[in-house]
């Protein structure tokens, strides 16, 4: 690194991108699902040849999809709560209930 770029300020982080995070993962999920049926009429070859790592790395793909599924809706229910929250005065629950009415 060079002085030049060591005297530079340092500029803040973009804010992050926010898409169909859901549908993302979940197509991710179903084509590792996919990738795993497509190889396993090759299972023998994939023996013989010593690659049958190849056969089970799409289906750990898929289960931990899965749970990427389950994250990102929650996640994103999480965000909803939060931002239905924040529209709403005085601390109020959407059902029009305070917090402390709750209890």
């Amino acid at each position: 690194m060079t002085r030049e770029t060591a005297r530079r300020p340092l500029r803040e982080a973009p804010a992050p991108l926010e898409g169909p995070v859901v549908g993302t993962v979940t197509g991710g999920t179903i084509l590792w699902f996919l990738l795993f049926l497509a190889q396993l009429p090759f299972y023998g070859w994939f023996d013989d040849h010593g690659h049958l790592w190849w056969v089970w790395t799409p289906l750990a793909g898929a289960g931990l999809g899965l749970i990427g599924i389950w994250y990102v809706r929650g996640r994103e229910a999480a965000l909803k709560r939060a931002e239905s929250a924040a529209e709403t005065p005085d601390g109020e629950t959407p059902t029009g209930e305070t917090p402390a009415d709750e209890a």
